[in-house]
């Protein structure tokens, strides 16, 4: 990474010189803003943002009459002056149609009109939306050349008030003016504010709202759990547009899972080879998309059996199983997140082909579950049972089928597979998290809905209750779904799932 600013000739400085950064002479501060073109007309509508509206209208009719607070959240150090590739909230890109690495430190704010007095919650009438976040500075300004988080001359070209409106569709105002918006018939309008989301952001809120009387604090902070649930539950059912996000994240991840199976053979030879494979897959999630939607699980042998085995720094060699977990994240933020585990040899041993077909088996039941109707609970009761009885087939479960999958006297079959069967994805992985356990685990799925579905057997190396051929075995296969009226739409059928096509489809690779 360039160090700040290139070395300068010393020079008469108007400003104290930081230690690493050499002042600005009278001179170049003069020079600087001289003879730029002019900037572009005005940028595109995002695609995100012709379907924000309506979600924004669900909050409103939530909260009428009150103020609804949500940040984007801000930039976070990784070391010293080095900062993490910015994401955004997830609440605030659903509500804006902001993705990729958009807006640092901005807020968007639903303010309540009223037909009568603000106090009278009975005469809201809706919300106005307005995004706060900071423009670009002039050219003229010490941020253009001197501001290593916004200056142009450091990341480039930053949208002003009118090209952000022309972006989301929203009205737009300086992040300066956020203050005096917060305040304005503070002890008269009611607000909330997404807590977790920035915490400058919330501090602000809750000095606001103690200043305007409101001080039980457990009641705000519940107020605003309030607004956290709404906000994710929101989210269960995907419109038209996420859900094309969603087929094209997958079809994206489904190259990317092409490349690293075709690359097989040179991470074997490397050495370190689960490093190459999340490397390989990295560079198209970026090439195709935004990035990673999560940090990838490249997992041989016996890592396999490490849930969430993302150290990748393993060998691959002959004979073993990689389990491959990836998703590709779009510019919109939207994400697969899908699971295939693969022989490195391109050939299933028989070991390891009768604990994938297990795995396959019980994945099938699980897809076969989800259906409009169903408990979301359903899916995994379906998948787990499988996998169960094969379980039982093996002589691994010291107890019956049934008494095994009694929640409250049993659940041996667990020490195998511990994880739940699925998750609802969309702009997060694990998406909708913060829902409530009637709206999700125990939830019906409704149409329009996007779940995992990925079981797993994990037979690690040390467990002496495993039959020797098995141990070091592990297997998850994962695809992500649609809920429709009908059957699911399987979005990442692209990549296989019978051994039989597993090992076809990689020797046609090679």
């Amino acid at each position: 990474m360039h160090d700040r600013t290139a070395t300068q000739p010393a020079a008469t400085t108007t400003e104290p010189e930081e230690p690493r950064t050499p002042g600005f002479s009278d001179a170049f501060i003069a020079f600087i803003p001289q003879q730029w073109a002019p900037y572009p007309g005005l940028p595109p509508r995002l695609p995100a943002a012709d379907h924000t509206q309506q979600r924004r209208d669900a909050v409103s009719a939530a909260f009428p009459g009150e103020r609804i607070v949500v940040p984007a959240g801000g930039l976070a150090v990784r070391s010293n002056d080095t900062d993490f590739r910015f994401r955004a909230h997830s609440a605030f890109a659903h509500l804006t149609g902001l993705g990729a690495d958009r807006e640092p430190d901005a807020v968007l704010v639903l303010e309540p009109i009223f037909d009568g007095e603000p106090d009278d919650a009975a005469s809201a009438t809706g919300h106005t939306a307005t995004l706060y976040f900071k423009p670009r500075a002039p050219r003229t300004d010490r941020e253009f050349y001197a501001d290593h988080r916004y200056g142009e001359m450091w990341v480039g070209q930053r949208d002003s008030l009118d090209e952000m409106t022309a972006r989301t569709g929203l009205a737009c105002r300086s992040i300066d003016q956020l203050r005096w918006a917060l305040n304005a018939d503070a002890d008269r309008v009611g607000m909330r504010v997404l807590r977790e989301a920035d915490a400058e952001v919330t501090g602000l809120v809750d000095r606001v709202r103690r200043a305007a009387g409101a001080v039980d604090a457990a009641a705000l902070a519940a107020s605003d759990h309030e607004l956290e649930v709404m906000v994710s539950e929101l989210r269960l059912v995907k419109d038209v547009f996420e859900l094309a996000e969603m087929q094209r994240a997958c079809d994206a991840t489904a190259v990317g899972f092409a490349a690293v199976a075709s690359d097989l053979p040179t991470a074997v030879a490397k050495g370190r080879g689960e490093r190459w494979c999340e490397g390989v897959f990295a560079l198209h999630a970026r090439h195709q998309g935004n990035d990673v939607g999560y940090g990838s699980i490249c997992a041989s042998g016996d890592h396999a059996n490490t849930l969430h085995w993302i150290r990748n720094d393993g060998d691959l060699h002959e004979g073993d199983l990689i389990l491959l977990d990836m998703g590709v994240e779009l510019d919109s933020l939207y994400t697969a997140d899908v699971t295939r585990t693969l022989p490195v040899s391109g050939r299933f041993t028989e070991p390891q082909r009768r604990v994938y077909d297990a795995v396959l088996a019980a994945q099938t039941a699980g897809i076969a579950a989800a259906r409009a109707g169903a408990t979301f609970h359903e899916v995994h009761d379906a998948a787990i049972r499988v996998i169960a009885e094969h379980l039982h087939a093996w002589g691994l479960l010291p107890v019956s089928v049934e008494e095994s999958l009694d929640p409250r006297r049993g659940g041996q079959h667990r020490r195998w597979m511990v994880h739940g069967t699925s998750h609802h994805l969309g702009i997060d992985v694990h998406d909708c998290a913060h829902a409530r356990n009637e709206s999700y685990r125990l939830g019906t799925l409704r149409p329009g809905m996007c779940i995992t579905v990925e079981p797993g057997l994990y037979f690690k190396a040390t467990d002496l209750l495993v039959p020797e051929e098995l141990r070091g075995i592990g297997v998850r296969i994962e695809d992500d779904l649609v809920i429709t009226d009908g059957d699911p739409v399987n979005l990442s059928a692209a990549l296989p799932r019978e051994a039989d096509a597993v090992e076809a489809w990689m020797a046609g690779l090679r």
